[in-house]
């Protein structure tokens, strides 16, 4: 399906092998990993991207005499499940006005909560910032073809908003991570904490060194295909232990180190041979981003060992900027995460229904305006040139 827009041509692709690999990443502002060609298709092909579970390829590219030059990942979506940004209420509201919210487009990427880049495209300044723009435009001009109750745009980046314009609703909410201001270790790291958090983390790392667990990172290319099926065992379990559906495929995790090499660790904790734990990390060249957790053991400490602390070693070690371990978790402030704002945009079809969603982000954009402060005023760091989220 087409639509011809100026010069640009949009076209909406049922799958992203659809598009040539190497031109969908070179229009990628950065090496986020969890918009290259490589990441988006491994969720295709092994079964995380299904209709059934709400989930149908929808990707969006612009061509410029037959070369792309600007994309967008984008999903039709039959629930709001594997998003983060939560709009279940405005479902409910509008299916009781007797409307339907689903299907509905989403861009942004499956299952994971981390910002990033939303809008690819190619060129600079103008050129570029028009591109974009003419992206937000063909995600409005695909709702209204469709008869959609509205399109997402999930965990913006600041480049990407300005091509959001008055149609779309902004939405923002707090997640919280690391930024490394130039620590030489983890002790360093710690120094810069109150003397209560310190002492309290130091705690926690020796509770889980008393346990006698061996805890390993190892790059996801080395790992063998008896220990990611244990990896994708312990992640399951755990997500089906606390009633969420794990829809991340034992194919997926089996591929995930040769698709993405090196930007793939897996911090394990093992009882002997048997792998007790793990934490999945995957990186840019300045971001640590941390994704899933699995342990079938219980040891006080051990979740923030390997899912934070060994992260934040990590990330000191290779030089990298920054540690968003996940969305949601005020304890993660106490662990030396800070609060950040993320950014969503959201166009909804109907101008009585949008006109209702925008008095009431009025309201939830005051509310998470004093959470963001009452969590700035609880800063785990001693000096305060050390409490801002931005380094």
């Amino acid at each position: 399906m087409t639509a011809v827009m100026h010069t640009l041509e949009a076209r909406f692709h049922d799958a992203v092998d659809q598009i040539d690999a190497r031109a969908w990443d070179a229009l990628r502002p950065d090496d986020n990993p969890f918009v290259s060609h490589a990441f988006l298709r491994l969720l295709e092909t092994t079964g995380c991207i299904r209709p059934a579970w709400g989930w149908q390829a929808h990707h969006l590219g612009l061509y410029e005499q037959g070369a792309l030059v600007a994309a967008a990942p984008l999903y039709l979506k039959g629930n709001s499940h594997g998003e983060f940004v939560f709009d279940w209420s405005w479902a409910s509201a509008w299916e009781r006005a007797g409307g339907e919210y689903y299907p509905k487009l989403l861009n942004a990427v499956p299952y994971s909560p981390v910002n990033g880049p939303r809008l690819l495209a190619a060129g600079a300044g103008p050129v570029r910032a028009a591109r974009k723009q003419a992206l937000a435009s063909a995600l409005v001009g695909e709702v209204d073809r469709l008869g959609l109750s509205s399109v997402h745009a999930n965990f913006l980046l600041a480049d990407d908003l300005p091509a959001f314009d008055d149609r779309w609703l902004a939405r923002s909410d707090v997640q919280f991570h690391w930024h490394n201001r130039g620590y030489a270790d983890f002790d360093d790291f710690l120094a810069a904490l109150t003397h209560k958090k310190r002492k309290n983390i130091r705690q926690e790392r020796a509770q889980v060194a008393r346990s006698g667990l061996q805890i390993e990172l190892r790059g996801g290319a080395s790992l063998g295909a008896a220990e990611w099926r244990r990896v994708h065992a312990l992640y399951e379990a755990t997500f089906e232990a606390k009633g969420n559906h794990a829809a991340l495929t034992e194919g997926f995790f089996l591929a995930l180190g040769d698709a993405l090499g090196d930007a793939v660790t897996v911090v394990l904790a093992r009882h002997g041979d048997t792998i007790v734990a793990m934490a999945l990390l995957i990186q840019s060249s300045t971001t640590l981003y941390g994704r899933y957790w699995g342990a079938s053991v219980e040891v006080p400490g051990l979740h923030f060992e390997l899912c934070y602390y060994r992260g934040i070693e990590h990330a000191i070690r290779h030089g990298l900027q920054c540690f968003e371990p996940g969305a949601q978790g005020e304890h993660k402030l106490a662990r030396g995460f800070l609060p950040v704002r993320t950014q969503s945009r959201h166009y909804l079809a109907h101008p009585e229904f949008r006109r209702a969603v925008r008095d009431a982000l009025a309201h939830e954009a005051a509310s998470v305006d004093d959470y963001a402060r009452e969590l700035a005023a609880h800063s785990p760091y001693a000096h305060p040139a050390e409490a801002s989220a931005t380094p």
